[in-house]
């Protein structure tokens, strides 16, 4: 017998663990827990009900199969899920310095700081596998154009895989939706074209529901994530998952960058194998 998930986290997993099991119906309610966490700490039963195109009672069901004694008690996961994520930087500093006041010394950021990427960095490496990387490098250099989809903190990341494949002279776009036109720039991805989409915890929704639309489409999907139960990934063709449990207040972008990096070289490795340099012309 599970225990009964007392986090987001623990209720992500505990989901994509019974997702296979349960009735297609619940199936649909399971989806829409993961894509829309927002709307299920928000919206009322009904409310969350006709979204799903379901009756009350199945999301009570729902919440029942999980353990819980009904909704209300499973909506309370998602919403302190929202109570953690609004926190500002200046609280998160504010509880390091109350909880570890020798960490909040400029020396002590720093030596934490890198202490933490190298043991992220070596996780990396143990984690990744050949097959994976291979897959990715294979797929990314044989499409047509590359879109990069990422928000938030993950952003940074998608950033540096627009400018370094950019660097590489293939055809990229960053779909950073300036003038609110990312769902347009989705929506002209073509099925020989591939997708590169980054979110981590606490994932972006509209990364999740644009990638499973490209998806849907035929679309191949790089996924670059935190967790192997990542609602992400359920969108992928090829998935890193980061194994990224930190409970930390601020987590590194050391990893994911350092795998942007290796794809970014690996294409650039694919694309020109074969390749014979151009000679320089003679002056006359």
């Amino acid at each position: 017998m599970s225990t009964l998930a007392s986090n987001y986290e623990q209720i992500q997993a505990e989901i994509s663990r019974r997702f296979p099991d349960l009735s297609r119906q619940l199936q649909r309610i399971a989806r829409f827990a993961l894509e829309h966490p927002h709307d299920v700490a928000l919206d009322t039963v009904a409310e969350a009900a006709a979204k799903v195109e379901v009756q009350p009672s199945a999301m009570v069901r729902f919440a029942q199969t999980l353990g819980y004694g009904g909704y209300t008690e499973m909506q309370r996961i998602f919403r302190d899920r929202l109570v953690q994520r609004s926190s500002s930087y200046r609280e998160r500093i504010v509880t390091i310095q109350r909880s570890a006041p020798a960490l909040s010394r400029p020396k002590a950021v720093l030596h934490d700081f890198v202490a933490d990427s190298i043991a992220h960095l070596s996780r990396l490496e143990e984690h990744l596998t050949v097959e994976r990387l291979d897959s990715a490098v294979e797929l990314l250099a044989g499409a047509r154009r590359i879109h990069v989809l990422a928000q938030r903190r993950a952003f940074p990341v998608a950033t540096y895989l627009a400018y370094g494949l950019g660097q590489l002279e293939l055809a990229v776009s960053l779909l950073d939706g300036v003038g609110g036109m990312i769902r347009d720039q989705v929506r002209g991805i073509r099925p020989d074209d591939a997708l590169v989409a980054v979110s981590f915890r606490n994932y972006s929704p509209e990364v999740l529901e644009l990638a499973a639309d490209a998806h849907r489409r035929g679309v191949p999907v790089v996924v670059i994530t935190d967790s192997a139960v990542s609602p992400l990934a359920r969108s992928a063709t090829v998935a890193f998952d980061l194994a990224d449990d930190s409970d930390r207040p601020f987590r590194s972008l050391v990893e994911p960058i350092c795998l942007a990096e290796a794809l970014v070289v690996s294409v650039g490795h694919r694309v020109t194998r074969g390749a014979r340099p151009k000679r320089a012309k003679k002056r006359r």
